[in-house]
């Protein structure tokens, strides 16, 4: 795809300075929260930076800082414009400064905006349920992931195990990418991943499908929402959530594992928000 002169790909902390889409500038900066490595998340985007920048008309800087918290600081601080966050992020960004999702995308493999947690344990490993893994090492994404953290804690909880208090050890991998090698090599006993992720992860041939499987599921779970700051303006809202809707590249929309892109709503992720806060992992820090 041949590149706009006027793309850019930058760090997240060298935006500063720049106008920023909300302060009526030509310059729409954008953070991605990297659920997998960060290096190849931040390549994978670039078109999707050149698809913006010629649907808006204006500049667009598309990072992937090294942490989730670092997206929602950035956001906080008036680094960013639009995010694509995860519903724990972004419910932990509202706890920083004024945002509101715009859009999410439709799942390639359920058809809606939904898609789900699974805790997985080694394909030969002797837990079948969650219940046993108390006592045991436990690997976690981020801790601000939605769906590589707070589903797996809530699951847990639902079987009567603290992530707080009864795992030998909770391990934070980073990425749902790091969670799937320890829970196939054995390194930990169980870990927590987002479904579309270890379904591509198999199909690409990094986790053999017969590697890990899966002890639990969790319910739907809200797509990740393209969010801005509440500040910028209506008309630009408006432009930026048109254009994901419009989107029609496959290409692009292989990007997101999506068929299309649908409206999300502050309520959509109520429920992310009361666990959240019942499990401690409502703050970014």
């Amino acid at each position: 795809m041949k590149k706009l002169v006027c793309m850019a790909m930058v760090a997240v902390f060298a935006a500063a300075g720049c106008g920023g889409g909300s302060g009526g500038e030509d310059v729409l900066r954008i953070g991605m929260i990297p659920n997998q490595n960060p290096e190849e998340v931040e390549a994978q985007y670039e078109p999707l930076g050149e698809y913006l920048s010629e649907e808006l008309g204006m500049e667009v800087e598309v990072s992937v800082p090294t942490g989730y918290p670092a997206v929602v600081e950035a956001m906080a601080s008036d680094r960013l414009d639009l995010a694509h966050f995860g519903g724990l992020t972004y419910v932990q960004a509202k706890e920083r400064t004024e945002v509101e999702p715009l859009v999410t995308e439709v799942n390639t493999y359920t058809g809606t905006t939904n898609y789900r947690s699974l805790i997985i344990v080694p394909a030969d490993s002797d837990i079948e349920e969650v219940s046993e893994l108390e006592g045991e090492t436990f690997a976690f994404g981020s801790v601000s992931s939605t769906s590589g953290s707070l589903y797996p804690a809530i699951m847990l909880a639902e079987a009567g195990v603290d992530y707080r208090t009864d795992l030998e050890e909770a391990v934070y991998t980073g990425g749902h990418d790091a969670t799937a090698q320890a829970v196939a090599n054995e390194t930990v006993a169980a870990g927590g991943i987002e479904d579309r992720i270890l379904y591509d992860l198999q199909r690409e041939g990094i986790i053999e499908e017969d590697a890990v499987r899966t002890i639990d599921e969790s319910e739907d779970v809200e797509g990740y929402p393209w969010a801005v700051r509440s500040d910028m303006d209506d008309d630009l809202k408006e432009d930026i959530a048109t254009a994901f809707i419009e989107i029609e590249d496959p290409e692009l929309l292989d990007l997101f594992r999506a068929e299309g892109f649908e409206r999300v709503e502050d309520s959509d992720y109520d429920y992310v928000d009361e666990q959240a806060r019942e499990l401690d992992l409502i703050t970014a820090g």
